[in-house]
């Protein structure tokens, strides 16, 4: 969510409403983080969440550049755009969680690695609940080794950036399903499920499938509080699950979104690593977006995008806790 769908409003709704909204501030500036926290908390007193992405060791492969930024030139030149790699690639984490552990945000959770354990024991000692990112049953066992409060399981299903840490993203691909159900033999840890789930049938099927909670995305989406692009919202109203597609051609990192241009054109180009492809994409996806382009928007969504729904987010939070109510009687008749 983050990088724009996220918001202080949509959290703070999906919060008011019962659940847990969480902000996406992947991207932002330590400055933006504490003002996105202050907002949340003048729109509801309930708990909620941030959620930063934890930086892994990467080099700036020239050949890759340049192989991107030649597949990149036709796209860019209908912005008059000269196109350019050069850092900084990413805010400072550290600096980012400071800021989460200053505020004693309720809950903090990470995807694409493991803070240092100083960093999470800081992080526990202010009161925070301490949320991690698995794509794999190795990476819930790492997780539980290192201490965490809750495991957020990330199925194949799932859209956006694929959070895992061990191995190559494209062969931890595994449904939801399978995934909870292996996890929860090897951990005693709260269990969320995170995957394709669009409606209260997909809750009620992850918490007899073993996960404790729930995690949604893409359902959000389409709502009014969300910072979704109208590119993108229009990508998502007509989307099936066949659209969507594993893809590095945005950022260098593997993620799940609708298929559009841009991805076409780069699936074979061997693009550079996260962050610097996506450092190199910024203005572009930026330019884009502005422009109501959704050939060269990162269209992120799960495989349950046909099941997305244009509510307000409190709307949306009501109509599922009524639909698991409802298939959890169907169940237990």
């Amino acid at each position: 969510m983050a990088g724009g769908p996220s918001t202080p409003a949509l959290a703070a709704a999906i919060s008011e409403a019962g659940g847990i909204g969480v902000l996406g501030c992947g991207y932002d500036s330590p400055d933006k983080i504490r003002a996105a926290v202050a907002e949340v908390r003048r729109l509801t007193t309930k708990p909620f969440g941030v959620n930063l992405f934890v930086p892994a060791p990467f080099e700036v492969d020239s050949a890759k550049v340049a192989a991107a930024v030649e597949a990149l030139r036709p796209f860019a030149a209908k912005y008059d755009l000269e196109l350019s790699a050069d850092p900084p690639y990413a805010e400072d984490f550290d600096a980012q969680l400071e800021v989460v552990i200053a505020e004693r945000v309720p809950m903090f959770s990470f995807t694409f690695g493991i803070p240092g354990a100083d960093r999470l024991d800081s992080a526990r000692a202010a009161g925070i609940a301490v949320c991690g990112t698995a794509t794999s049953v190795a990476e819930a066992a790492a997780l539980d080794r290192a201490g965490v409060d809750i495991v957020c399981l990330q199925g194949a299903e799932a859209g956006g950036h694929r959070g895992g840490f061990i191995g190559v993203p494209e062969d931890s691909l595994v449904g939801i399903g399978a995934l909870t159900a292996e996890a929860r033999t090897m951990t005693d840890l709260p269990l969320i499920a995170a995957g394709g789930i669009m409606d209260g049938r997909g809750v009620a099927a992850a918490l007899t499938g073993g996960a404790d909670a729930a995690q949604l995305g893409t359902a959000f989406l389409r709502c009014p509080e969300a910072g979704t692009s109208a590119a993108h919202r229009a990508a998502l109203e007509s989307a099936r699950a066949t659209d969507t597609v594993i893809t590095r051609a945005f950022s260098g990192r593997a993620a799940r979104g609708i298929r559009n241009a841009l991805t076409e054109a780069l699936a074979d180009v061997p693009v550079p690593a996260y962050p610097v492809m996506n450092a190199l994409t910024r203005e572009l996806r930026r330019r884009a977006a502005a422009a109501g382009d959704g050939s060269m928007v990162s269209l992120w969504a799960g495989q349950g995008v046909a099941g997305g729904r244009a509510l307000p987010a409190r709307d949306l939070v009501v109509a599922l806790e009524r639909e698991a109510d409802e298939a959890f009687a169907r169940f237990d008749g």
